[in-house]
């Protein structure tokens, strides 16, 4: 049976999802053709990655990423760095003949998505991006009800990503706010995931206004000093998209209140669906064709039970019927991957995905400083 030897670079809060999937992708899939091993482990300081090495069951830890990029015996490499890392990485990675599986956002400009592009023409990697949120089963059959033509025309949309973490002005920052890393704001780290969950349900977009507010101008960094902050907390975004609908996307890290809720309605001219990820089992359906008389007749949201009823083979353990949670997409975001490497075939969302999200930030950070709509 293949086997793939596995790198993860980067051991923070990504890194542990990604390694969570490889330790359980063989349960919740039953039959692969294939097996994985935890190779290597790249830190940037070497406790945690003799920790990762002891805990996770990797074969060596380091602190220096070529020794992942460029172990022979290392066939797929994550990327779990923080932003302003990556482009160099996954350039190196794809010289050495790697397949990748990066983290979002891709990079941290258009400009250096390009180059990754650039760098990824005529080679055989196969490249995925971790868009978690496309492999929940309600998010997949929203996407299938809309393939099928149930909500007719897309008319309008709204769609949301909030948390609340950067409520408290007297919470340290972490290396996402920190402009000496580059990690970007509330648009690249939440705005990702819920303009690529839009551009995969409805399609592309034609031209977007946004604006964006900074709560706090100065926080406490991790030493107890203030600095300067220059990460947006918010931004909302008027779009218009090419198959003519228009929403509204909200992302904030000030939303008193909230957790993770990722939420979002596309309204067509027959049907509707809705969802939050707060409320992760089940997605909503209206069916504009169903009749509405007498009193009502058969009009009103259906709510489909998706819970964990993947396609085989998943759905299998843990029971279809068992509640699913926030990790459960990433293992089977991951699992689309393996299958696309091990079959040859291209993945999606893929790298040139990943590229057209980080043009649409752009367009959107454009939008914000000139205080206008731009085109795409």
């Amino acid at each position: 049976m293949k086997e793939y030897g596995i790198g993860i670079i980067g051991f923070g809060f990504m890194g542990k999802a990604h390694t969570y999937g490889y330790k359980t992708i063989p349960l919740y899939y039953e039959g692969l053709p294939f097996r994985t091993r935890l190779k290597g482990v790249c830190t940037a300081h070497k406790e945690t990655a003799d920790k990762a090495r002891e805990l996770h069951g990797f074969e060596f830890a380091t602190t220096n990423e070529d020794d992942v990029l460029f172990h022979e015996d290392i066939d797929i490499v994550h990327i779990c760095t923080p932003n302003v890392f990556h482009k160099e990485t996954i350039i190196k990675a794809l010289k050495a003949g790697k397949h990748i599986y990066c983290d979002k956002p891709l990079a941290v400009s258009y400009a250096e998505a390009q180059e990754i592009l650039a760098a990824l023409e005529g080679k055989k990697a196969i490249t995925q991006m971790t868009f978690q949120n496309r492999f929940l089963p309600a998010v997949m059959r929203a996407r299938q009800l809309i393939e099928e033509g149930r909500l007719g025309r897309i008319l309008s949309f709204r769609a949301d990503y909030l948390h609340s973490g950067s409520v408290d002005p007297k919470r340290p920052i972490g290396w996402k706010q920190d402009k000496n890393i580059g990690g970007g704001g509330v648009l690249i780290d939440l705005g990702s995931h819920v303009l690529d969950l839009i551009y995969y349900l409805v399609g592309e977009y034609q031209s977007i206004l946004a604006e964006s507010t900074i709560l706090y101008p100065m926080r406490p960094a991790a030493d107890g000093s203030m600095t300067e902050i220059s990460a947006e907390d918010l931004c909302y975004m008027m779009v218009r998209m090419k198959n003519k609908s228009t929403g509204i996307i909200e992302v904030s890290k000030i939303a008193t209140g909230t957790n993770d809720e990722l939420r979002f309605e596309i309204h067509g001219d027959k049907g509707a669906v809705r969802f939050n990820l707060m409320d992760p089992n089940y997605l909503d359906f209206y069916d504009n064709t169903r009749p509405k008389r007498p009193i009502g007749g058969e009009k009103g949201f259906t709510h489909i039970e998706t819970v964990q009823r993947y396609p085989e083979p998943g759905g299998v353990f843990v029971s279809p019927k068992a509640p699913i949670g926030w990790i459960r997409g990433h293992v089977h975001c991951l699992f689309n991957f393996l299958m696309c490497v091990h079959e040859g075939r291209k993945a999606a969302p893929s790298f040139e995905d990943g590229a057209y999200i980080q043009y649409v930030m752009e367009k959107a950070y454009e939008s914000n400083q000139e205080s206008c709509w731009v085109d795409l």
